[in-house]
């Protein structure tokens, strides 16, 4: 009997056990089951995304910045590889806690208490990262103060990523790559790189750290230059292996930019230019060459300039475009326009006197004046001896609004058409009312504010034979459209008699070019100050040339030029000789004198 109470007392407790079994079973599966519901039915997004955490990955397809191209396709903007590092500060924590806790456990700490020490552990983590002698070759080799290099390895335990250096060199990159620092990591980049420097400056401008277009070209077609980057997403397996593409983004090319820049003239054009404002102690100057059946810029320079692969030294003066941004009275270069306007109206002809004596004319209560009486002069004589009455008193004979008319049609008051960023549309107010001594002080050059690229339009239009073009900076296929403003006739009329210039008894007699006839003009202006004009000058040296057959038009300006040289011929006329011829020959232009005349720099007055 006993032993039969035994048994039941045991069946009794193994049921018991069983049953006890079943229900935790039970409990744990249908715990398992309402976590599945769970992560399938209330949030199913759940079970893919940490599926994607392990086993998907996105690549970006990196895209280089678009190229910038001379009109003979010679390289003038372009990137290059460069490396670049980075540190993932919450990576390199992690790693610091590991080391640390592997430290500990190897001298029999209780590893698992020290981790719930957070004041303790980050002491620890902070004293090994001191030890680690590498991080102090790490800051030495990027050049970049410890105190920096500390902050922000460990400043920040949080973020994921700060940069520690831009484009560093491969050598410097393969150093780093083998410190094996933790949590430091090198990723390929591209960095911009102007060939040219300081010559093409003004012209491309530059683009910063993250490749953005700041000034000049990279700017004005930055979003072209950039294109899009693309994007590859793919799943792989355990062992690292490419299994499935997910999603593919292909990459937007960027577009390269073909310029009407010749860098070949773009270069004679900057050291003449250089040497000229040197020379003579300029403030600063600008130069430009157009050719004159197209409106393509060749070539635009300024002094001083800077070197954009260095910014360092590119203090904001220096970077400044002045050929399009800088304004002032043109003096003597527009007399040309005051001769052809009275061709045009009919109020003078090619073989017309005008009489200046005795020299000069009170005009509104103001007094106009020549430097000498010349009495009676032709027109040839008035350009050649750039006589401010005989300018005067042709546009005297003109009304107004025709003159006035005039000077807006060749582009004063209004931007080149280049869209350069910057470019000034100048000082000129044609709608105003305009007083009889206004109007006189306009035919030779003042009364109005003009940048150089606005005088190299209007002496392109000479060239052109009277048709005025929008000039451009890119490369054209076909020769841009342009209105005819001027009869073709009257402009070979004045470009002839511009050819005096250089003639005895002209603004520029020593000023010659080597087997070329050239229509010219100097110019020098006072610069005006509050009240009036003060005691500083700028000075132009504008032309065409060939005259038979024009190619190229020339304009270089000086501003404030030192010592007591200060006439247009004396300051700019080598430069303007040096461009000129020098851009003639790249060209393969053919002389058109029969004779070559030796090259003699030098001046009377302009």
């Amino acid at each position: 009997m006993r032993n039969a109470q035994r048994k039941k007392i045991k069946s009794n407790y193994h049921h018991g056990r069983f049953i006890i079994v079943c229900i935790f079973i039970s409990i744990v599966f249908v715990g398992l089951a309402a976590r599945a519901a769970y992560i399938q039915i209330i949030e199913p997004d759940m079970a893919v995304n940490e599926s994607d955490k392990r086993t998907k990955r996105v690549k970006k397809l990196h895209v280089q910045r678009g190229m910038i191209f001379d009109r003979m396709g010679k390289e003038l903007a372009v990137s290059v590889p460069v490396v670049s590092v980075y540190v993932d500060p919450k990576n390199l924590n992690k790693g610091l806690i590991k080391k640390v806790l592997r430290e500990a456990r190897k001298q029999g700490e209780d590893t698992k208490l020290l981790a719930k020490n957070p004041i303790e552990l980050s002491k620890r983590v902070k004293e090994h990262y001191k030890q680690d002698i590498r991080w102090k070759e790490l800051a030495d080799v990027l050049r970049v103060k410890q105190k920096t290099i500390d902050y922000r390895l460990v400043g920040n335990p949080t973020k994921r990523f700060i940069y520690l250096q831009r484009q560093i060199t491969p050598a410097v990159a393969e150093y780093i790559k083998r410190l094996q620092l933790p949590g430091i990591h090198l990723i390929d980049e591209s960095k911009r790189y102007y060939p040219a420097g300081e010559v093409t400056a003004h012209v491309l401008g530059f683009t910063n750290i993250d490749g953005e277009g700041i000034e000049g070209m990279e700017k004005l077609y930055d979003k072209a230059l950039t294109g899009t980057d693309g994007r590859r997403t793919y799943r792989k397996d355990a062992q690292g292996r490419e299994i499935e593409i997910l999603d593919e983004r292909e990459r937007v090319e960027p577009e390269s930019i073909n310029l009407s820049i010749d860098q070949r003239i773009q270069a004679i054009a900057y050291k003449a230019l250089k040497s000229a404002v040197l020379s003579f102690k300029a403030t600063s100057g600008s130069a430009m060459v157009v050719d004159v059946k197209t409106g393509e810029i060749l070539a635009m320079v300024n002094s001083p300039s800077y070197n954009p692969n260095n910014l360092s030294n590119a203090l904001p003066h220096k970077r400044r475009n002045r050929a399009i941004t800088d304004l002032f009275e043109p003096g003597s270069t527009v007399k040309p326009l005051a001769i052809l306007a009275g061709l045009e109206y009919g109020t003078i002809k090619d073989d017309s006197i005008i009489n200046t004596y005795p020299g000069y004319m009170r005009v509104g209560g103001s007094v106009v004046k020549d430097s000498r009486n010349y009495g009676k002069m032709t027109l040839r004589q008035i350009i050649q001896k750039s006589s401010n009455m005989g300018v005067a008193k042709v546009t005297k004979e003109l009304p107004k609004d025709y003159i006035v008319g005039l000077y807006e049609k060749v582009g004063f008051g209004e931007d080149t058409g280049t869209t350069m960023i910057g470019e000034s549309s100048g000082l000129f107010s044609p709608r105003r009312r305009w007083s009889d001594f206004e109007i006189a002080t306009l035919s030779f050059g003042y009364a109005l504010a003009i940048s150089t690229a606005q005088l190299s339009r209007f002496y392109a239009t000479l060239g052109s034979g009277g048709i005025s073009r929008p000039l451009t900076i890119l490369k054209q296929d076909t020769p841009m459209m342009g209105d005819r403003i001027f009869e073709k006739k009257n402009v070979n009329s004045v470009l002839e008699m511009m050819e005096s210039v250089f003639e005895r008894g002209g603004t520029a007699p020593n000023v010659k070019l080597d087997g070329y006839r050239v229509a010219a003009k100097t110019g020098t202006s006072k610069k005006a100050v509050a009240g009036g004009y003060g005691d500083e000058y700028v000075n132009y040296f504008a032309g065409v040339g060939p005259v038979s057959d024009p190619r190229l038009s020339v304009v270089v300006m000086v501003n404030e030029p030192g010592g007591d040289e200060y006439y247009g011929a004396t300051t700019t006329g080598p430069a303007f000789t040096e461009i000129m011829s020098g851009s003639l020959r790249i060209l393969n232009v053919a002389p058109d004198l029969n004779t070559v005349a030796a090259t003699k720099i030098g001046a009377n007055r302009g």
